[in-house]
């Protein structure tokens, strides 16, 4: 295997004082004294680059004049690029597995290797770096609009993505959990940097809550390790199987306490009361990035830990994660339903519960997974959050332009196409996408594959749920639509005229319209980007 290695002692041993009887492994050891750590500097490529582009925008913000550390919010968008350029060698092939326990003979087995480059890493990877890059190009003139610390911003933006796109090839519980908390802290502090005294309550709430679900995730980690000796995925699963009668109940609560720590992540039901308000507090980039990156890095987690380490369990927690899904997604857009028009921020509102309605149907693929026995409908997930990915933040994107010069209050929409023609037809394309209404195809098409996989795994009550869901989302979004295109709110009688759109907002939009006009023009392109089953 290609990559550096590094001679180390063997530190430990698996120990089996709990159960009496040799713990159950499948890691071979010919030669303890020969166990090796090999580094494949490739397949680690996309997050690493990421972490070190961070780096070194906090170094250059120490040296540059003032003037020039506009240069920096480029340098960060330019180092996101290239982190999804490094996805590019990892495709086509078969799995890079790095950071593994190997004999010295060569041979590894999976289930005792710490990061896996596979189908599945690479995809979730695409909508963490995606989703950070259309957010990097978003916030450079945020940035400059709310003066926020251009050092600290770009650093903190880059580090979260680095997280977030270690977490899907992470394969043992210890990498999980750093790489969520990568993920996470520097989102604190992005939320916190607005300085208006929404930022500083938002990222206390957003803390409190967060440190809360990992404390939870932390002592269910522990369990699972007292129950099978062993943090890896791959042997946690096997541990899980053949653990004897005494320490079942403790794997078990060990099991639901992280699941407990990854909803809240996703912003499931009952774990979700942290996202509107954080939302509002945001940066709209920050708000938009959350919405999308941090759902991916949750899901991404949440869907290992249930299909590889968890998978003697599947019908228990595929039966959770069903009636978390079916909560999530019926909360989410009834309290949508509920915002009114003329309060401040409502459009802000509206986005953020739609976000936890969307949550609801990106867990049904990971619950249907459960029924399945196989991470074959986990598929519909990752092609459902690469398209809500691109069109949420593409809604985000419109927020933020028509927040500089009217507000963010849905009212404040109203004739929109009549001053800023592209920007309402951009939106307008957005929300039917959402909504999954033609001309949004895409929209309708990710709907359907969420909508089959519950279907084919047997949750008939689940996909009634959903449909019923889709309906509900139909009011709320054709409703702001329909704003876009009435009679402006003038008392003046006169037109505001239209202004000239700065050019990352307009890169921005004209980036996530194209993937969306794209993808709805051909959606096959999504699950050729999938390519089904991910396991």
């Amino acid at each position: 295997m290609p990559g550096t290695q590094l001679s180390l002692p063997l530190s430990a041993q698996l120990s089996s004082h709990l159960t009496g009887q040799p713990t159950v492994t499948s890691l071979a050891v010919a030669n303890p004294g020969g166990l090796i750590q090999s580094v494949d500097w490739v397949a680690i490529a996309p997050p690493l680059i990421a972490g070190l582009a961070g780096l070194a925008v906090l170094l250059a913000d120490l040296f540059l004049p003032e003037r020039r550390k506009k240069l920096l919010g480029w340098f960060s968008v330019a180092g996101l690029a290239l982190a999804l350029i490094a996805l590019l060698p990892l495709t086509g092939g078969s799995p890079r597995v790095t950071f593994c326990v190997q004999n010295v003979t060569g041979a590894t087995d999976n289930a005792g290797c710490s990061y896996v480059a596979d189908h599945f890493a690479l995809v979730f990877q695409l909508l963490a770096l995606g989703g950070a890059l259309i957010a990097a190009l978003l916030s450079v003139q945020t940035v400059d609009d709310e003066r926020l610390p251009r050092g600290e911003y770009w650093f903190l933006l880059l580090s979260s993505a680095s997280g977030a796109a270690l977490l899907p090839a992470a394969r043992d519980l210890a990498t999980l959990v750093i790489a969520l908390e990568v993920a996470s802290l520097p989102a604190f502090a992005l939320v916190a940097l607005r300085r208006d005294g929404r930022g500083a309550e938002a990222a206390l709430k957003f803390f409190l809550s967060s440190v809360t679900a990992t404390a939870v995730m932390l002592l269910g980690v522990s369990f699972v390790y007292a129950a099978t000796g062993s943090l890896h995925l791959g042997v946690i699963a096997d541990g899980l199987t053949h653990a004897p009668g005494q320490l079942k109940p403790l794997a078990e609560a060990g099991a639901a306490l992280v699941l407990v720590g990854f909803a809240f992540k996703v912003a499931a039901v009952p774990f979700h009361f942290w996202v509107p308000d954080t939302y509002l507090g945001a940066p709209l980039p920050v708000a938009g990035y959350l919405s999308v990156v941090g759902k991916a890095a949750g899901l991404s987690g949440l869907a290992l830990v249930t299909s590889i380490g968890f998978r003697p369990y599947g019908h228990t927690w595929g039966l959770v994660l069903a009636v978390l899904a079916a909560a999530t997604m019926t909360a989410g857009n009834v309290a949508a339903l509920r915002q009114r028009s003329d309060t401040a921020h409502s459009a802000v509102r509206l986005l953020a519960w739609s976000s936890i309605g969307q949550a609801g149907y990106l867990l049904v693929p990971i619950a249907a997974a459960g029924y399945a026995g196989s991470g074959d409908p986990i598929g519909a997930t990752a092609a459902y959050g690469l398209i809500y990915g691109a069109v949420n933040l593409g809604a985000f994107a419109v927020v933020s332009v028509v927040g500089r010069t009217a507000g963010t209050r849905l009212d404040d929409y109203r004739g929109l196409f009549a001053r800023h023609r592209w920007t309402a037809l951009a939106l307008a394309f957005f929300l039917l996408c959402l909504a999954g209404l033609p001309p949004g195809v895409i929209g309708l098409f990710g709907k359907v594959v969420v909508f089959r996989a519950a279907v084919d795994a047997g949750l008939g009550w689940l996909a009634v749920v959903m449909a019923a869901n889709v309906v509900v989302a139909l009011y709320y979004y054709l409703v702001w639509t329909a704003k876009l295109f009435g009679p402006a709110e003038d008392t003046t009688g006169q037109q505001a005229p239209a202004r000239r759109l700065p050019a990352p907002l307009a890169a921005t939009l004209a980036l996530t319209a194209s993937v969306a006009v794209v993808l709805s023009v051909a959606p096959q392109l999504v699950l050729q980007v999938v390519g089904g089953s991910l396991f």
